[in-house]
């Protein structure tokens, strides 16, 4: 009874611990966002900078980071290397952020790396939440000894806390405009915040389309001599009439690919994947083009367009910007048009709610507007002038979790439920549906 006592003891401590960790990062949100090294650089040097006892990929670009970053990280592990992987936002819980091997780190690593990042020297102001949880995911890859790290910026690129790496390979997604507040006005000026984590002689991918943010990528990686390859120029592919696709790349055939995840949009997502194995084959990395199809086909990444039950059909989509909006409508359109779609949404305040509204609502039979948790959610009264312009089924009902139960109440077996519009509301949802396993149903 003593030894179970104490064990009990010592597990409450550790949730006591965690619990205050986060209630200490998640504070410290009031310093707002501050791009800049400095900071980051002081930590990691406190911390003995264990940025450079690993090898890194950095991702950057508007929509597809997460999908991409997940993807080459299954496919390393597939291979037999030890992966950290470094994403955000979290969906429920914050250990999602820090991944070893693609499994998230225990909750006494969190309070581990954060008691670690604390007790050093800062700079000349206290570090963001994200700079915070930037060295905390270093120093976990640098405790846990891996060996290859895949690193998704959070914002931009040349002053994100991530930059402070030097990548064996860097990758942009794709550019939109977004965040113009701190990256730019202009599709030009975006990029070129995105393409400051090019780095002197390491590769870059892209699958940049806009003549400017090409000119804007090629000049900059001209000016680093860093070998560049776009995708549709030094790589393509060929979709098939079945899901698989054949890809044509810089020094490599591979036919009958196929990715796990759902969407037309992802097949691209892909490509970029595929020529970052081949330049990574290309610098003596052990991999296999079964290791590469296996990580593909196996990789998830939770929230984005994920089913989550079969009646009613329930696809859980962050669609938190414009062009993620306009993804998800043209998945509806293409594969379940036949189908009652009822969208449950909420927006956060910094993205084109009107244009998302009008990509994604007339698809649906109903829409359901409800508001996040987060202090930057927009107010359904804010979203419903849009709305009752394009659809006349409006319910108005702020609590996800409330807002879930009601439209699973009120649909048929044959109906669609999508829950969209931010990674908060899927987050929310997810974290309902852990809870009340009941309100799901698979075949």
């Amino acid at each position: 009874m003593d030894s179970f006592c104490r064990v009990f003891s010592v597990k409450m401590s550790t949730k006591a611990s965690y619990n205050s960790c986060l209630e200490t990062l998640y504070s410290l949100r009031r310093y707002g966002i501050i791009l800049g090294l400095d900071i980051i650089g002081n930590i990691l040097k406190g911390v003995g900078n264990p940025q450079n006892n690993f090898n890194t990929i950095h991702v950057a670009g508007t929509n597809g980071k997460g999908s991409i970053a997940s993807a080459l990280s299954t496919i390393l592990h597939k291979a037999g290397y030890k992966v950290g992987l470094y994403t955000s936002p979290h969906l429920v819980r914050f250990n999602e952020r820090i991944c070893i091997d693609n499994q998230p780190v225990s909750d006494e690593d969190v309070v581990a790396s954060y008691n670690a990042v604390k007790n050093v020297y800062y700079g000349s102001r206290e570090p963001t939440f994200f700079e915070f949880n930037t060295a905390m995911a270093f120093y976990e890859f640098g405790k846990h000894n891996v060996e290859w790290a895949v690193i998704e910026t959070g914002m931009g690129g040349r002053l994100d806390a991530t930059n402070i790496i030097t990548p064996a390979l860097s990758i942009i997604t794709n550019i939109s405009l977004e965040h113009k507040l701190y990256l730019g006005n202009t599709i030009s000026e975006i990029t070129r915040e995105k393409g400051g984590i090019i780095k002197k002689g390491v590769p870059v991918v892209t699958g940049v389309t806009q003549k400017n943010a090409i000119s804007a990528l090629t000049s900059i990686a001209k000016s680093q001599s860093a070998p560049f390859y776009r995708f549709g120029d030094s790589f393509r592919i060929r979709r098939n009439r079945n899901s698989s696709f054949n890809y044509f790349g810089i020094d490599h055939v591979w036919r009958h690919i196929q990715t796990g995840l759902i969407g037309k949009h992802q097949i691209n997502n892909a490509a970029l994947v595929l020529a970052a194995c081949e330049l990574l084959i290309k610098n003596h990395l052990d991999l296999t083009l079964k290791n590469i199809k296996d990580g593909l086909e196996q990789n998830r990444w939770p929230g984005r367009l994920e089913i989550v039950s079969s009646s009613p059909l329930i696809l859980l989509d962050g669609a938190h910007n414009l062009n993620a909006a306009r993804h998800l409508a043209k998945y509806l359109s293409e594969n379940l048009s036949d189908r009652n779609i009822t969208l449950l949404i909420g927006i956060l305040d910094d993205k084109p709610y009107k244009a998302m509204l009008k990509d994604l609502l007339p698809l649906c039979r109903k829409v359901i507007l409800t508001r996040p948790k987060i202090d930057r959610a927009l107010a359904t009264e804010k979203l419903y002038p849009v709305a009752r312009k394009i659809i006349s089924d409006i319910h108005i009902i702020p609590d996800v979790d409330k807002a879930i139960i009601h439209a699973i109440e009120n649909a048929s077996p044959e109906d669609v439920i999508c829950i969209a519009g931010s990674l908060y509301v899927v987050g929310e949802a997810k974290e309902l549906f852990e809870k009340r396993a009941d309100l799901l149903r698979k075949n």
